[in-house]
């Protein structure tokens, strides 16, 4: 063979190898390193990852001991859960942090939520908030609310610090319903306020049911009291010296901003740890 054509069978091996595609799985995906207090840096944002197609769909067997779904390790897929869900409501208008309150609110909007007669807060003394907030896919997302009509100006606030914060969060929307019997899938996620239901093994209205206490991302912050977890694939997440993305510390923004306002954190509570939870009072 020619030197020519020696040099010409080199060149389309060469062109051969480097049109042949990379294959990446869906987990391999870049992601910021999160800071201390699970926050992502402002100028180092990735992607997150991506939701499992079972998401939602397998219920776990009951606990006959606690009434709840059996606790079970946390799958992989999850021990680093940092996907964002789509929005429910229409992207706010501006590029920036963006909040809209509307109180009363309207009556379509709390007809889709948990409100029923013989809740312990009138209909009209809930309002209905939209806010933006940044999610694990580093982009700008819009939620809703429904609070107490007197902390929708607080819950502002404490959203534009999250906000500024570039806190990520899966999702933050209305509960459509209470449903005590419904049978769980251990892997639900998200950030809601007011849910027309007991507090939790109680037999008394949690302080949602008035509005006045709020949940944040309840995957990466779940509730444990002896052998109860909830979300109950959560348990990976109670390990809080392993910092990841979403997670609510003590000495981090979102503490600090519920701080401001009044609100306590049940992540200081003595006999059970309730990581997502804030309210008002405490409880």
């Amino acid at each position: 063979m020619s030197l020519s054509g020696l040099l010409a069978a080199l060149l389309q091996v060469v062109l051969t190898v480097t049109a042949v595609p990379v294959q990446v799985a869906p987990d391999d995906v870049r992601v910021a390193v999160p800071r201390v207090d699970g926050t992502q840096p402002a100028a180092a944002v990735g992607f997150g990852s991506v939701p499992p197609p079972w998401l939602g769909t397998r219920v776990l067997p009951e606990d006959p001991g606690t009434g709840y779904g059996e606790v079970r390790p946390t799958p992989p897929v999850m021990r680093e859960r940092r996907w964002t869900l789509p929005d429910d409501v229409r992207m706010l208008p501006g590029r920036g942090y963006a909040s809209s309150v509307v109180s009363p609110a309207p009556r379509h909007v709390v007809r889709r939520s948990s409100w029923e007669p013989g809740c312990p807060v009138a209909a009209t003394d809930l309002a209905w908030v939209r806010l933006t907030f940044w999610g694990f896919d580093g982009r700008r997302h819009t939620g809703e609310l429904l609070v107490h009509r007197s902390a929708a100006a607080d819950i502002v606030q404490v959203f534009g610090v999250l906000y500024r914060a570039r806190f990520p969060q899966e999702q933050v929307g209305i509960e459509r319903a209470y449903d005590p019997d419904a049978p769980s899938t251990g892997d639900g996620n998200g950030t809601g306020a007011f849910v027309c239901r007991p507090s939790t093994g109680a037999t008394y209205f949690s302080q949602h049911a008035y509005g006045l206490a709020l949940d944040l991302n309840s995957f990466q912050n779940p509730y444990a009291k002896g052998p109860v977890v909830l979300p109950e694939l959560a348990s990976a997440y109670l390990d809080r010296s392993r910092l990841r993305p979403g997670m609510v510390t003590p000495d981090g923004p979102v503490v600090r901003a519920f701080a401001r306002i009044g609100w306590e954190w049940g992540g200081s509570w003595r006999y059970s740890k309730d990581y997502m939870h804030f309210s008002r009072n405490g409880l």
